[in-house]
């Protein structure tokens, strides 16, 4: 590590424990997993990769396939390819874990995949978990179903929850089209074998490869919400009103058995992403379900209620939310939901992906399609715009404001995960290289610790990207930014210069004193301790439409708390006097230095340092 962030993460870690330690956490403060009440807004994810975090079982690796990689699926060399971790190593490393603070586990899909995908030259492995074969048991480069139940059994004796990732929207790409794809059918009509989307109303459900073609369907009224029972779909069972679905020489079978039923995806092509394709068209040559059929719905509800059953998992992230029917999603929340209570599980919480930026675009999967929560997106831009672009504090008072739309509100919105980056979009320390390619590593560190307080302390669920804590470095999305903690042998990995460390992704990357896992582990130290940087109303004292500064309070009136939270986004300490609760007394520094009193009753002045953040607790006088 440079003497240049070495001397700048000494000096932030010990002022942050000067206080949190000696003024914010008493003795008998509460650990995660003494907290009997704790709601999803109380939880710190921690969202995994199992292929790239822990190899625990090497004889996995090929997922007990034989051939080369194009068929087992397992290169740790090519960053698309099957790395070897699996379940077992996830277990080894929950100490790990729950020592960087979190108290939950989220998982990409661990279901059985189809090994290989893509066309000669484009083949890429299932190593992220998304194209489902088999919906009944873990993938084998995974690990078995008793190795899961121990994963989740362990989890549980900490007080750790975990969080599968599941998918209805689509399976793996088994189905083709004969007019894309097989040069022997004389309906073959595109040498380059694409299948670009055709709209439902230049392809009816009720006629054979457009408007003019052999009726088929008879009966069948369309798939508008009123129409979406079983007598009328009862009626469709030719599947080639857009395309001829068949299945090519060696396709797997995909379990349960019903999924092998053509008339039950929809069979239009690839998405444009926008339109109606966005509901009705194939995810990257992934078989999109036709989710408006009512045996999609009573067959997706069958599979995840067996999963909560058998391993009492406590909560679902689903994938691709935005791609499914909102109809869908208000019977698929209530029937969980109330499974999970029916088993006992009353803390069971679901979120859905949905990749929209526009916090009132997200607030409709709430209010129309009855999903307890969302991926909060929109915090994200919000927080890449503060932290990387140096966008002005105002655009944070106006994420907030959304939150009084949301069924709930306020506890809602508490609910919301929140994130930094992902597996998908790439980290928020690759976005500040990409910004700013000559930035010092001791100014980026800084700006991600900066980035890691705004998720802990404001509404919202902390989510932490895995490798993060480390100093990861993405050079891009997706497959750029899954790197391996393990050693890797991945070029494409090692080359990068992380943060915070003179270590690179080519050695073991689980260290506990690097500055950004300590710095994280203090910050959720912290939250966790104070009930009311998790739960407290939250209002925003200051925003500034110019600088990068964001001045709110968390505060519990039941307990008469205030905890004043502030942060410089500016390359230059900033001083501001902010209105505070009339009864305050005295203050004390929980992060940072705050003022031991405020000046005048109701105001509070704020020395706040470049690229930094301060937090400030007082109770109200009687």
């Amino acid at each position: 590590m440079s003497s240049q962030i070495s001397k700048l993460t000494t000096g932030l870690l010990a002022a942050t424990c000067l206080t949190a330690c000696a003024a914010g956490q008493p003795e008998n403060a509460p650990t995660p997993i003494e907290i009997s009440d704790r709601s999803a807004a109380d939880e710190i994810i921690y969202f995994v990769m199992p292929d790239r975090f822990e190899n625990g079982d090497t004889s996995n690796d090929q997922g007990g396939l034989d051939g080369d990689r194009l068929q087992h699926g397992y290169d740790p060399t090519a960053r698309g390819f099957y790395h070897g971790g699996d379940l077992a190593g996830l277990t080894q490393q929950l100490d790990y874990i729950q020592g960087l603070g979190a108290t939950a586990i989220w998982l990409t899909p661990i279901f059985q995949n189809q090994a290989v995908q893509g066309g000669p030259g484009q083949e890429s492995s299932a190593y992220h978990g998304y194209w489902i074969t088999d919906f009944t048991r873990p993938d084998a480069h995974l690990g078995s179903r008793d190795e899961f139940r121990t994963f989740v059994q362990a989890a549980h004796a900490r007080g750790m929850r975990v969080y599968m990732d599941i998918i209805t929207n689509h399976t793996a790409d088994v189905f083709a089209y004969r007019e894309c794809h097989d040069p022997d059918s004389p309906l073959y009509i595109d040498p380059q074998g694409q299948c670009p989307y055709r709209r439902i109303g230049d392809y009816p459900w009720t006629t054979q490869g457009g408007p003019d073609g052999a009726p088929i369907n008879e009966g069948f009224v369309g798939d508008d919400p009123v129409n979406q029972t079983a007598a009328n779909y009862a009626r469709l069972t030719d599947p080639n009103w857009a395309y001829t679905p068949y299945l090519p020489d060696g396709a797997p079978v995909r379990t349960p058995d019903w999924l092998n039923d053509a008339t039950l995806y929809h069979n239009r092509g690839e998405s444009f992403w926008f339109g109606e394709s966005e509901l009705y068209g194939d995810f990257s040559g992934l078989d999109d379900l036709n989710t408006e059929h009512p045996r999609v719905l009573d067959g997706m509800i069958d599979i995840y209620k067996d999963w909560i059953t058998e391993f009492r998992v406590d909560g679902f992230r689903i994938d691709t939310a935005k791609h499914v029917q909102p109809e869908f999603w208000v019977r698929f929340s209530d029937e969980i939901m109330d499974h999970a209570r029916s088993e006992g599980i009353e803390h069971f919480h679901m979120f859905g992906e949905v990749y929209e930026f526009d916090a009132g675009q997200l607030a409709r999967y709430i209010s129309e399609a009855g999903l307890p929560a969302y991926l909060d997106f929109a915090f994200q831009g919000t927080a890449r715009g503060f932290v990387v672009d140096g966008e002005p504090g105002d655009t944070f008072q106006d994420l907030f404001r959304i939150d009084a739309v949301l069924e709930g509100g306020f506890a809602t919105a508490s609910t919301l995960p929140t994130f930094l980056g992902n597996h998908d979009m790439g980290r928020m320390a690759g976005f500040l290289r990409e910004a700013h390619p000559d930035m010092s590593d001791a100014e980026m560190f800084a700006r991600l610790r900066l980035a890691n307080a705004l998720m802990f302390f404001s509404r919202g669920t902390p989510t932490i990207y895995y490798g993060d804590e480390q100093g990861f470095v993405s050079d891009g999305g997706d497959q750029l930014a899954r790197e391996d903690m393990f050693a890797s042998t991945t070029d494409e990995y090692n080359d990068n210069n992380l943060v915070g460390t003179d270590a690179s992704t080519a050695e073991r990357n689980f260290d506990r004193e690097h500055p950004l896992y300590q710095a994280i582990a203090s910050m959720a130290e912290l939250r966790q301790t104070h009930r009311t940087l998790r739960r407290g109303e939250q209002i925003v004292r200051h925003a500034d439409n110019e600088d990068s500064l964001l001045v709110m309070s968390r505060v519990d009136y039941e307990t008469g708390e205030e905890y004043v939270i502030a942060y410089n986004g500016e390359t230059a300490a900033q001083t501001i006097r902010v209105e505070v609760d009339g009864r305050a007394g005295a203050w004390e520094s929980l992060a940072g230095v705050c003022p031991m009193a405020g000046n005048a009753s109701g105001t509070l002045a704020l020395d706040i340092p470049a690229l930094d953040y301060v937090v400030c607790r007082t109770g109200f006088d009687d």
